[in-house]
């Protein structure tokens, strides 16, 4: 039902993304628990369960994005901050190449991005580390905005139908306000045309991060890991000029660290600017990406999600069921 509702919110051009439907329930759904293999067969324990979900998780990031090794450090590192599920890496990390090639056989081409970093010295450094600040407390307004109306929305319409009728009226009335198309989908047209041809509007962000919160909030579902991609995209590109930066290497920078900032997995986010950009600027993705992890708190998209260390200090953080 899930796959179902995701693919003609999708198709119909709500303003979410269907593509991580699957790994985002899993996320949601208190720490991993449920593969449909894990509930066939018996012999399968919790532990296995874990990394098989940790496989599909990969699988289905790769196939999507063409980015094996980044889909297989999400997937290991996104439920525990701090924490990486190391067992799985190896099962995890041939899945993903598994669905990877099978991707490219059904004539998938691997999202890629051709960006021109400008030269790493004192100066870029400093104007990145103010853009990756930036786009950490992008990140934590995308998170906040989320979970604030995601638990007041129910409060103020209580029926499941019609709070998903007023909803899409008005996702729908918002899409022709701001313009059709432009903010509905995933937006990957918007994304490419921010890295390459450093076009993006000044409010492209905002509008992206409105239409994303407002869908799911009334009951729609989908995911926020593309949106964050455009919302990072179009920010950077817009901001990261003002800083005396390239507009498309901005929002590269951008991409990257909302989605670090709002997933929490720096690894992961480092390693994803490594396949998209083909290794472009990657220093400075680097230390965006560290930045971003920092600055942005404790603050998640997924509200299940664990912070097992701490951001700033050599210290370990008790789990919140154990507070």
């Amino acid at each position: 039902m899930r796959f179902t509702d995701g693919l003609w919110m999708h198709r119909s051009g709500l303003s979410i993304h269907n593509t991580h439907q699957m790994w985002e329930y899993r996320i949601e759904q208190d720490r991993i628990k449920a593969f449909v293999l894990c509930h066939c067969v018996e012999e399968v324990n919790n532990h296995d369960c874990r990394t098989a979900t940790v496989c599909g998780m990969a699988a289905f990031f790769s196939a999507l994005f063409g980015t094996p090794l980044t889909a297989t450090l999400f997937a290991m590192m996104v439920v525990d901050v701090g924490l990486m599920l190391t067992v799985a890496f190896v099962p995890g990390f041939l899945a993903a190449l598994i669905a990877y090639s099978i991707s490219l056989k059904a004539g998938v081409a691997p999202t890629r991005f051709v960006m021109e970093a400008p030269p790493l010295d004192a100066r870029t450094v400093v104007r990145t580390a103010v853009l990756a600040m930036c786009c950490a407390v992008v990140a934590v307004i995308f998170c906040q905005m989320l979970h604030f109306f995601e638990h007041e929305i129910p409060k103020l319409l209580p029926n499941l139908w019609v709070r998903a009728a007023a909803g899409g009226a008005a996702v729908v009335a918002l899409s022709y306000l701001m313009g059709v198309g432009r903010y509905n989908g995933a937006g990957m047209d918007v994304i490419m045309d921010a890295v390459e041809l450093e076009q993006a509007l000044p409010w492209d962000f905002v509008c992206k991060m409105v239409l994303t919160v407002l869908t799911l909030s009334v009951g729609f579902k989908g995911g926020e890991v593309v949106p964050s991609f455009y919302i990072g995209a179009t920010f950077g590109c817009v901001v990261g000029p003002l800083l005396g930066l390239p507009a498309g290497f901005s929002a590269a920078v951008g991409l990257v660290c909302v989605f670090c900032g709002a997933t929490n997995t720096l690894v992961a986010s480092i390693v994803l600017a490594a396949e998209l950009f083909s290794g472009a600027g990657f220093e400075l993705m680097a230390l965006a990406c560290g930045l971003s992890y920092m600055f942005s708190g404790y603050h998640s998209l997924y509200s299940s999600q664990g912070f097992r260390t701490s951001k700033l200090f050599s210290e370990f953080l008790q789990p919140k069921e154990e507070k």
